[in-house]
Formats: structure tokens, sequence, C-alpha cells
């Protein structure tokens, strides 16, 4: 699939992740000639499957489907490609801290929670409807290009007010009770959200994992209610707010996507690393590789961190001022220790005894009992680099897959948290990713004590192994945090939330924009819908 593209084309991308890949297509479906430049020697970025133990493969970073989007699974037609999703049996595990459990996912979720409280119970439907009307409307914001915050002459800002005009109509099906609420998902902090609505701890805790996943924060920090709406935009199979698994692991839907997009004329490009972009004048006007090679295109659209593109891949000058000053800040950082296991057996938990195959192994297995438990594990990373008592949840795909490990044996993805993307006083992650890997294992094991015993490989990434493999700076998963001051319009700064650079010819099409995190491929098919507009407007040249 990897060839060797040469002389000048329509667009350069740099980065094979899903959104460049994703954006590559619709470039080239609209008859742009495309090539895609990807530094790795397997394309997919963050969403790839690797064997990590002899005889055993898994999902090496992102791990899980839900936020994929439905339109672009239609266009690039995933599924003809060799995709397919399952969908877990059930939706959550968590295990409480006095031996019990809660299992939630469909019917079965009130007459759990009824176990703990039949007050939250009763106000389950209501807040499902309540969050889902909301995430209907945030849905429809997905595939939309932010109104860019402009100055200028009336011929600039003009479109940009119509824009905004479309983003409050559609806020405007909302009566006032929702609009309400939905200012509260913006500014409130998870925590106080979950508990306006509920008392017990286990369903607390279960929703409350969505606002501090892939977010460095307590789930008591202001904001993070907004990153708990973000998880629940997703649907698998048509089924909103499902989880679910890619048989083959996620790099089976980059795979898919990258025939998709080389079916249409995309050249994908691999072990090609970009060291430079090029700048004449104030267009950007190609690339400089690692090798020394100049490419050249009327576009050039990053698929990276905004923070690693802006202060790394530009020489001196070459960029104003303030807006490099700005992208200097940009926060990074996802609290995110990430490992992959090879088991020789299934856990067994003490609150659900069992090793045999059971609904509870397949679904999102979340060791975190409470919020305050969330939150003290936030507030110690900060302290000391890492959780004392750590939040993990553990997937175990090879339960719905069986093609990811032995007969009878198993891989588990677990996503931790949290870990301070920086260690204090200077140290290096390189020196304690071992010891912090033992402690998470340990912690699983607490809750199943076959656990540790079962554990015949594992695959370790922490912050530093993160940002090294795949250009997760700070290891943040979502390319810069989901923060108000970071989100739709000023993603990833006020005036550059079209998708558009600073230059003229430079595109931005990574999770580093709207909509953010999460596998979902909106990002790049945004950006392409504006790269394909300047095209039309004159404003970019086709090759002869």
């Amino acid at each position: 699939m990897a060839e060797r593209g040469g002389g000048r084309c329509d667009a350069l991308i740099i980065g094979g992740g899903h959104n460049g890949l994703v954006c590559a297509f619709y470039l080239a479906r609209a008859g742009l000639k495309v090539t895609v430049l990807e530094r790795r020697g397997v394309v997919g970025g963050a969403a790839v499957t690797e064997e990590f133990h002899p005889g055993f493969r898994n999902s090496v970073a992102a791990y899980t489907v839900s936020l994929l989007n439905p339109r672009i699974i239609h266009d690039l037609d995933l599924h003809g490609h060799g995709l397919r999703i399952v969908e877990r049996r059930a939706a959550n595990f968590l295990p409480t801290a006095d031996g019990r459990y809660l299992l939630s996912g469909g019917d079965r979720t009130h007459d759990e929670v009824a176990r703990f409280s039949a007050r939250d119970a009763a106000r389950l439907a209501d807040y499902g409807r309540r969050l889902e009307s909301i995430a209907d409307v945030m849905r429809d914001l997905v595939l939309t290009t932010p109104p860019n915050a402009l100055q200028g002459s009336w011929r600039q800002v003009l479109p940009e007010l119509v824009s905004a005009a479309k983003v409050g109509g559609r806020l405007r099906r909302l009566d006032m009770d929702l609009r309400r609420e939905l200012l509260s998902l913006f500014s409130m902090s998870c925590g106080d959200y979950l508990d306006n609505w509920f008392e017990s701890d286990p369903i607390k805790a279960t929703y409350g994992f969505d606002g501090v996943v892939g977010n460095y924060a307590s789930p008591y920090s202001p904001g993070s209610a907004y990153v708990l709406l973000h998880h629940v935009f997703g649907e698998v199979n048509g089924k909103r707010g499902a989880w679910g698994h890619a048989i083959g692991g996620m790099g089976a839907i980059t795979q898919a996507m990258a025939r998709a997009a080389a079916a249409r004329g995309v050249t994908i490009r691999l072990d090609t690393a970009v060291r430079e972009v090029i700048v004449e004048g104030e267009r950007a006007v190609g690339v400089i590789t690692e090798s020394g090679e100049t490419l050249r295109a009327s576009a050039v659209i990053s698929n990276l961190n905004p923070k690693l593109l802006y202060l790394n891949m530009f020489g001196p000058g070459t960029l104003p001022e303030p807006f490099r000053e700005h992208m200097s800040h940009w926060r990074c950082g996802s609290g995110t220790f990430r490992m992959n296991v090879a088991l020789k057996e299934l856990p067994d938990f003490t609150c659900l005894p069992g090793k045999a195959a059971a609904d509870h192994h397949t679904a999102g297995i979340i060791i975190a009992p409470t919020l305050s438990y969330m939150e003290q594990a936030y507030f110690d990373a900060r302290t000391y680099g890492w959780s004392r008592k750590p939040i993990v949840e553990v997937c175990i795909p090879s339960t719905l897959d069986d093609s990811l490990a032995p007969a009878g044996q198993h891989v588990a993805s677990l996503f931790c948290q949290h870990v301070a993307p920086t260690l204090p006083d200077g140290a290096s992650w390189d020196t304690h990713r071992e010891a912090v890997a033992d402690l998470m294992i340990d912690t699983v094991d607490q809750y199943a004590p076959n656990f540790k015993a079962a554990v015949l490989g594992r695959q370790i990434m922490s912050p530093l192994d993160l940002e090294r493999t795949f250009g997760l700076v700070g290891g943040d998963i979502c390319h810069g945090q989901l923060s108000l001051d970071q989100l739709f319009s000023a993603r990833p700064m006020l005036g550059y939330g079209n998708y558009r650079g600073p230059l003229q010819g430079l595109y931005m099409c990574s999770a580093g924009t709207h909509p953010g995190g999460g596998v979902n491929g909106a990002a790049g098919h945004n950006a392409a819908r504006e790269v394909m507009a300047d095209f039309r407007r004159g404003h970019l040249r086709r090759v002869a």
C-alpha cells in the first residue's frame, strides 16, 4: 500500500493517523492528487494493532470504539473494506470497595443500580433522556466547521456570522431547561453534576469515569462535565451511546481507511518523517523530510498535535510571533499510562467469581469505586508523579475477538490514570515505567487475585513512550486538553478554529482541532471540506 510519491501534488498530509487518512480520502474523492507522509512503518497513528508478545496482538494505544462517525463509516465504505465492529455484552463493570459490584448496560442497569439506591434507579431514565437530548444537538456540531473569530471587513466577517447563526439555530432546538443543562455540562465539574443527580457511589463512579478518561483532572475540576458529555456522543452499529470492539483491533479501522484512500488514488508513504514545513513569503508550499527530500504542494495539511507542528516544524521567523507564543502554552497531558497484557486466563473477580468468559469480562472494567477515589488519584499524581491508588480501566477484547490470542488465552488493554505527563524533580519516565506498570497490575489484582499470576507478557506505554512513539505530546490522547478555552472555535486558537493555519496553504486536521479526541475522523472530514472550498474559491491552485 505504501508507494513512492514524487514531484508536486495538490495536497500533502503530514501524519497517517485516522484523521489524516479520512482527510486524504475526501480530497482524493474530489479529484485532488494527495500524498500522505507517515513517520512510522505502519499507517494508523495511535489506532494500530500490533503483536506485543509472541502470539498475542492488541490495539497498542487507542483501544475501543464508539466515537467513529457513522457518515465517515458510510462514505469510506469501511465495512466494504473489511471493518467489523461488535458490541460489548455489558457496558461497564465496576467492583466496589465493599466486595459488591455494579454491572451496567441496557435493560440491566435499572435493577443493578436499585441494589444500591432505589432513588437513583428511578432517576436513571430521566438522566439518560436529558443527556441524550443534549448529545443529539452536539452530534450535529461534530461535522460542522466552528464559526471563526475574525477581524476585518464585512466581507470577511459576514460568513462567520452566518455560521454562528447556524450553530445558534441548532442550540435553539433545546428548550430553556435543557439549555441550562447544557450550560452546566460546559461549566460544572463532572462530580458536582453527578452529585446533583445521584446519591450512590457506584453509579456516580461508573458515569464519572467518562469525565476523567483522558482528562488530567479531578472529577471535581470545573469543566470536567463536558468531558463526560464528549464521551456519550458515540454509537456502535446504530446504537447510540454504545461502545464496542473492532475485530482485529483498532488497526482494522485505519487499515480499512487506508484501503479506501488508496482506492481513490491516494499515495501513502511510510517511514517518511517530516522535518520542516517550507514557507515562502507567507505561504506554506511543501515539506522537507528527515532524509532531506523536498516535496511541494498547494496545500500542506497537518495531522499532528498543534504544539508539535508549530514549535518543531517551522524555521525562525516564519510564524507570527503572537501565534507561536500562544501555541507554546497549548496544554497537553491526559494523565495516561497505557498497557497491554497477555493473559493465560481471564481475571477471576472476588465480587463476581469465575474464569469462564461472561458478560462482565466483555465490559469496560473500571477499577475506581468512587469519585473521591478518582480525585485522590489526581492529587497523588500532582504531588508524587503517579497515583498511589490509580484508576484502571481493563478491556479484554479477546472475549469478543478470538483472533487476538491463542485459544483459551486472552489479551487485555489497561488504560491507567492518573500519572503526571512530566515527573517532578526532573525524573524520567524511563526510570519509573516498570515500577508503575507493576503498580497497575497489582491494583487489578486486588479485585481479581489471579490477575498478576495470569500475566504472560506486557507492553508498557508511559506518557513519554506515547509521545515518542505516536507524537502524543505529554502522552495526551486528545492532542490537547478538552477544556473550555481549547474547544470549538478556540481549538487550537481563536481565529484559527476553521482548520486553517496562520499561513496561506497551511491546514490542520488532527484531534487538536474541533471536535477533539477520540477515533472519530470528524476533524479529517471537516478539514477536507475547507481545503476543497479554498480550491473552489481559487485560493489554492490545482497541479497542472
